[in-house]
């Protein structure tokens, strides 16, 4: 059985890897099943549809998105896979996720300018990172790249990591506007990495119940840093909801050094036969 992976980002966001050669890279490992779900755009899509069309028939390219959502005051990820990304009620929508981000960042570069005394503007971010989402890792790049820093990871834990001085939070988004975004285009909503939140049972088990009652459709069970007892979990809970099982390794290329597409740290797995139903659930054949 060959294996697929539903989470990976290009440097259309914070990924390190061209679209074409993240899809070059997913047909070198084997993948029957590529998709690209880059944070809150969907820049690289047409381009990743066009290019395994016409050059690996045998590989499959699902196109994908991940929303950036809060849920109180923790980062909650929703990703969304087979979406009409092409709709043009959903750009416009869309299009709302991405000022709010781009309102974010000047006013993080602005603290980080006036409080922190390292003089960065979001102009500079996005001439050094072109058609890029921006997010905190072009961030932890262009301050060390400044010499403030010695590591990225520095960056996150002093300057604007969740609870860090210099971090602005973004306008709130709730999880259940993300569902409701992907369901409007015809994709599935997946909950990405829970385990990632650190909530408690009970409290995760509630947030799942809630976003199911929302429309959420499947959650993200197999990933890159789980151990075989979170993945179990995870798979319990998603049966409990009736909800699709889906996996991915995050891949983001050279920003996630650790983390290698589809086998995501040595021992990552997910199988091809989680596809179809979720497919089936996108009305796709």
């Amino acid at each position: 059985m060959r294996a697929i992976d539903l989470h990976t980002h290009s440097n259309c966001s914070d990924g390190s890897y061209s679209v074409k050669e993240l899809i070059d890279y997913a047909h070198d490992k084997g993948l029957s099943a590529i998709a690209l779900t880059d944070h809150d755009t969907v820049a690289g899509l047409d381009e990743g549809i066009a290019y395994t069309a016409g050059k690996y028939p045998d590989m499959e390219f699902v196109p994908g998105i991940e929303y950036s959502t809060v849920e109180e005051g923790k980062d909650v990820h929703i990703v969304g896979l087979y979406i009409n990304h092409r709709d043009e009620a959903y750009q416009k929508k869309l299009q709302e996720f991405k000022d709010s981000r781009i309102n974010r960042n000047i006013k993080m570069c602005k603290k980080l300018t006036e409080e922190a005394g390292i003089p960065i503007t979001y102009d500079e971010l996005v001439e050094k990172n072109p058609g890029a989402v921006i997010t905190r890792a072009h961030y932890a790049k262009l301050i060390m790249e400044k010499g403030y820093v010695k590591s990225r990871q520095e960056v996150f834990d002093r300057l604007i990591g969740d609870n860090c001085p210099y971090f602005v939070p973004r306008e709130k988004i709730l999880p259940e506007q993300a569902i409701e975004h992907i369901l409007q285009a015809g994709g599935v909503p997946i909950l990405a990495h829970p385990i990632l939140y650190r909530m408690s049972d009970e409290r995760l088990e509630n947030l799942v119940k809630r976003l199911k009652a929302a429309g959420l459709m499947g959650l993200e069970a197999i990933y890159s840093t789980y151990e075989p007892r979170e993945e179990r979990d995870m798979k319990a809970l998603a049966g409990k909801y009736d909800l699709l099982v889906s996996g991915g390794s995050d891949f983001h290329g050279a920003n996630k050094k650790d983390i290698d597409l589809a086998v995501g740290r040595g021992k990552l797995f997910v199988p091809e036969e989680l596809l179809p139903p979720i497919k089936m659930a996108a009305g796709k054949k």
